[in-house]
């Protein structure tokens, strides 16, 4: 399987919130699309998605194949697609997240206000999807707040939050919030359609939470094909053991988003198999305010996998 090509701005159909995506289609149509758009959820679940398919609708009318607005699917010969796909339509800037950087930086915002600066491309819209802005910090947002409070009729701004993450409320009540939802059993759906799979099939029912979100799911079909791990032979434990054995977590992106969330989800398992045990609550408290000092931190993770391991899996 060629997950390249799972990536939300190549998704050329949406599996999930086509309520919202009409909504906005039907206010762009009667021009009352507002200029600031902050779509809001768990990280995951196919906001990116939602927003390049509301990219492609604007873009691709007046161009040959252009969206399919009835079954709300992308044309893959469409002109428009092709060029977000190369990240070279000229109407169109995205700010996100650089690999291995913990911020968007106000490089990345003053960057964004010289494009905006400059004349559209056929007089048409200009649009800015800035995505994870929940990593923005001070001066970025105060960069943003300026180019963003009166942006002319044809410049469009797409913000994209985690909810899970705080946001500014002067940033936030300048734009239109969608708050967007998934629960568990729409989220394997999903995840089974994009993939087109049953994930029953392939992963241990450890592996499957309410916490889960359709990119978590195909990241753990990606990294398990990557290292040739089978998810349904192993529990969430002996996963664990792998990563931190072999140290995967230092090798793998997907480790790095993810294994934070098993360890949280094995901790719930053997709370509930030990319901009294308030020695075991207690390493659950200790070990949750360690990963979240590592991620606010970035403070050593290996030392930190050796205790877990020593404490918790060998315990």
């Amino acid at each position: 399987m060629d997950f390249s090509n799972l990536k939300p701005h190549k998704q050329k159909k949406i599996f999930a919130h086509e309520e919202n995506l009409s909504e906005l289609i039907n206010l762009y149509d009667q021009k009352n699309l507002p200029n600031r758009i902050l779509l809001s959820g768990i990280k995951g679940i196919g906001k990116a998605t939602l927003a390049y398919h509301l990219v492609n609708y604007i873009f691709s009318i007046g161009e040959k194949f252009q969206y399919n607005k009835k079954d709300l699917i992308i044309d893959s010969s469409n002109r428009s697609y092709n060029l977000l796909i190369n990240n070279t339509h000229p109407n169109f800037h995205l700010i996100d997240l650089v690999e291995e950087k913990k911020v968007i930086e106000i490089s990345q915002i003053r960057k964004m206000i010289n494009y905006t600066n400059k004349s559209s491309f056929n007089s048409k819209e200009k649009i800015v999807l800035l995505d994870n802005i929940e990593n923005l910090n001070t001066n970025s947002i105060n960069a943003l707040l300026k180019i963003i409070e009166e942006p002319n009729d044809k410049l469009y701004f797409i913000l994209i939050l985690d909810n899970r993450k705080s946001l500014l409320n002067t940033l936030k009540s300048r734009c239109l919030k969608f708050n967007l939802y998934m629960d568990n059993l729409k989220s394997l759906d999903v995840a089974n359609k994009i993939l087109d799979v049953n994930l029953k099939d392939l992963i241990n029912h450890e592996f499957i939470s309410h916490y889960n979100t359709p990119a978590d799911y195909i990241d753990l079909i990606k990294f398990s094909n990557d290292f040739n791990i089978d998810l349904k032979s192993i529990n969430v434990k002996n996963f664990l053991k792998i990563i931190i054995n072999e140290k995967h977590y230092k090798k793998n992106l997907f480790c790095k988003k993810l294994i934070y969330k098993y360890i949280e989800q094995y901790f719930l398992f053997i709370i509930l198999q030990n319901k009294y045990n308030f020695k075991i609550y207690s390493l659950y408290e200790e070990f949750i305010k360690k990963i979240n000092n590592i991620r606010k931190y970035n403070l050593d993770e290996e030392s930190f996998f050796v205790e877990f391991q020593l404490k918790i899996l060998n315990g």
